[in-house]
């Protein structure tokens, strides 16, 4: 059994942080190169779909692999705002990911075997390959909240400004 406690907290506290941002501007403007508040959070929302796939995955005895390239993609990134609906919806689907893939990967639907299986693993950030090798599914999970999660949570406080930052990391 994983405890997601820490998972269940980088989720919280990226959330805090987009609605922040968010009633601060709802169209803050990003530093050069780096993606708006909704751009953030539909990759978020990709990865973490891509990371619900895996563990049920694993859950359902089948060949999982996992590849973040599709969280990356400009167009793909765009069509989920669309589809979601803009920045609020787009929490709220995250706010119901974060519960199904805590749900998922802490209750008692994956055992310490399933939780160590090798998944075939290929992360890239900004065109730069940070990992293609087999990992544990436990290391993706607890990858997400130690890395990704508090990642894009810096990113969205960087949109804010320093008073509302201050307000938002109390």
């Amino acid at each position: 059994m994983l405890d997601t406690a820490h998972l269940q907290n980088a989720y919280h506290a990226l959330l805090d942080a987009a609605t922040a941002a968010y009633a601060e501007d709802p169209s803050p403007t990003p530093p050069d190169g780096e993606w708006n508040a909704d751009q953030i959070l539909a990759h978020v929302s990709l990865v973490s779909a891509a990371t619900i796939a895996a563990v049920a995955g694993i859950a359902a005895g089948a060949k999982t692999t996992y590849d973040n390239r599709i969280a990356l993609d400009t167009w793909t990134i765009e069509q989920t705002v669309a589809h979601a609906g803009g920045n609020a919806a787009l929490r709220d689907r995250i706010r119901g990911q974060a519960a199904a893939l805590c749900a998922l990967a802490g209750g008692a639907a994956l055992s310490d075997a399933e939780l160590s299986t090798p998944v075939p693993v290929r992360l890239l950030s900004h065109d730069t390959l940070l990992a293609d090798r087999p990992m544990p599914l436990r290391d993706i999970v607890t990858g997400l909240a130690e890395a990704e999660l508090p990642g894009h949570t810096k990113q969205l406080l960087a949109l804010l400004s320093d008073q509302a930052v201050a307000e938002a990391t109390r």
